[in-house]
């Protein structure tokens, strides 16, 4: 391999580690999203250009962020646009040093701001989730388009707008006070939440599940905890961990969906399981714990049964007790009704389901419907069962869930 190409490996495998921690470093000193990812490209290209001549700088992200804020501002002068540069800028006194911007205490920093910025209540939930994607994590638009089945055309209209708010709204570019920390975590929290179910179960699509977008939730997680160590954030990436542990053996090779009870329990992966339960531990010990963390002691007792008979549903039962309490939902209300089921027998837990479905609350949803089937079933109500299957199935999208749902209703007839 020739110097030249060395040096272009390392350059790319330095936009892989740095790219967005550098971005988000620009953003914070030319106070413009759009501005700062133009500045992050001509950054990349300078690098190309120069560091093959000139040999890789000792600081490569000191480096970058230097070239991009300069030619940013080079760029600005010439559309003669510098002054308003200055009157937007969230650039800090003394920063004119730029080991003091790519320092890691200075990037870390950045890195929460971006992620609160894109997560502020101000924005529509869907364009968190976007912004969050692209910005923080650096998917293309196309890719989270594709994970979202939203066209990309759309998808980048909504990025555009999300952005377009924050810069008319002048929304602030920073980790918020003490005193709103504790709301404005529940949003970052409840973005990385809806990016890891939609990797965990897909919402459509042929496969069960979308590892690209669990993985960046969990990273996602890992980041926060690593600057935020609050009970919930760890709570959160300990529910993710240990539900994502599970993921290898619930599909076949084929892609078909495999129930918990049937699933190969040494396919489990042990080290996720292990970094989760001691997570669990630490966010439970603070006695400051909500509804992720209540959810990741339930993940935690179902991943530590040894098998499925093993599993103590009087306790998983109970926690869901707690967390009707702490986070009131129909969902969890449904999830509750069904370790009822497994404590209690079938008839007690199909009576749950059906208050909540007398209710009207999930009438739409397809894992209500085939909470029912399933426990008619067991029941023997095999009419009750096949009307129950067809509405869940109706209501399917995911071709796996389609494929085992179709399956029972074959085994009833």
């Amino acid at each position: 391999m020739s110097s030249a190409e060395s040096i272009h490996d390392t350059i790319s495998a330095i936009y892989t580690a740095e790219s967005r921690r550098v971005l988000a470093t620009l953003i914070r000193l030319l106070g413009d999203f759009d501005v700062a990812e133009e500045a992050l490209a001509d950054a990349f290209r300078a690098a190309l250009e120069q560091w093959p001549r000139d040999g890789v700088p000792a600081n490569p992200r000191a480096w970058l962020v230097s070239a991009g804020r300069f030619k940013a501002i080079d760029g600005l002068r010439r559309q003669k646009r510098f002054d308003q540069l200055d009157e937007t800028s969230h650039a800090e006194p003394g920063a004119d040093d730029p080991q003091a911007w790519a320092d890691r205490e200075s990037v870390e920093d950045d890195r929460l701001r971006l992620i609160f910025t894109c997560c502020h209540p101000a924005l529509a939930p869907d364009a968190q989730v976007a912004l969050t994607l692209r910005e923080v994590c650096g998917l293309t638009t196309e890719e989270i388009a594709q994970a979202f089945l939203t066209p990309a055309p759309t998808l980048a209209q909504r990025i555009v707008r999300a952005k377009n708010k924050i810069r008319t709204a002048r929304i602030p570019y920073q980790v918020p006070e003490t005193r709103d920390l504790p709301e404005r975590l529940n949003a970052v929290l409840r973005v990385v939440y809806l990016i890891f179910n939609e990797g965990y179960v897909a919402s459509s699509g042929t496969a069960l599940t979308r590892h690209d977008l669990s993985s960046e939730a969990i990273r996602l997680g890992r980041l926060i905890v690593q600057l935020l160590p609050e009970p919930e954030a760890m709570g959160l990436l300990a529910m993710m961990l240990l539900h994502e542990s599970r993921r290898d053996a619930r599909a076949t090779e084929t892609g078909d969906l495999v129930l918990l009870d049937e699933q190969d329990r040494s396919r489990w992966d042990r080290a996720l399981i292990t970094e989760g339960s001691r997570l669990v531990e630490r966010a439970l010990s603070t006695r400051r714990f909500g509804p992720y963390t209540i959810q990741a002691a339930i993940a935690a007792l179902h991943a530590e049964a040894p098998t499925f008979d093993d599993t103590d549903w009087t306790e998983i039962a109970a926690l869901y007790d707690v967390l009707l309490r702490v986070d009131p939902s129909p969902v969890v209300e449904l999830n509750r009704a069904v370790a009822i089921a497994m404590r209690d027998g079938p008839e007690a837990g199909l009576a749950s389901v059906d208050a909540i479905l007398a209710r009207g609350e999930l009438s739409d949803y397809r894992l209500a419907h085939a909470a029912r089937a399933d426990l008619c079933r067991r029941l023997g109500r095999t009419a009750e069962a096949r009307a129950a299957y067809e509405r869940a199935l109706a209501l399917t999208k995911q071709a796996p869930e389609r494929r085992f749902l179709e399956r029972r209703l074959a085994e009833l007839n």
